[in-house]
């Protein structure tokens, strides 16, 4: 099912770690709603980037899921609303910056252990996004710059 022209319910959820331990990883419908509008998010970056491939490495996690890689309950993944994605050809600090020249409207961008982009939406429909960009590896998380 495409949420958007270029990405698809099933990438949105697919996981490994749902498929190694036969967690369920479906979304309900709020949940959905919002990956929709993550998926419009992705579309802007992905016109940004000059219309290269986006790969979803994690979006949607179910509480199993998102339990079972170590995230938190406050992850914005557990509710459709961030999906951490690679871009063939280019270094994750290259989208990071990009989306950020762009001005796109993420409520989130963070720039993790330099090996993926995470991208996020407000948690609420119409909350304006915060705009903040992190940077996150061994030594903790702190302000990109």
């Amino acid at each position: 099912m495409n949420l958007t022209e270029h990405f698809t319910l099933e990438e949105m959820t697919r996981s490994e770690t749902a498929a190694r331990h036969g967690y369920d990883n479906t979304p309900n419908d709020s949940e959905v709603a919002n990956l929709v509008r993550l998926c419009e998010l992705l579309e802007q970056v992905k016109e940004a980037l000059g219309g290269k491939p986006i790969m979803i490495n994690s979006g949607f996690r179910s509480k199993q899921v998102n339990d079972a890689v170590g995230s938190k309950d406050s992850s914005q993944h557990r509710i459709g609303c961030a999906a951490d994605i690679r871009v063939p050809g280019m270094t994750p600090r290259e989208v990071v910056q990009a989306c950020i020249d762009a001005n796109l409207p993420f409520d989130q961008i963070i720039l993790e252990f330099d090996a993926w982009t995470h991208i996020s939406i407000p948690n609420v429909v119409g909350a304006a996004p915060r705009g903040s960009k992190l940077i996150i590896d061994r030594q903790g998380a702190r302000q990109y710059s």
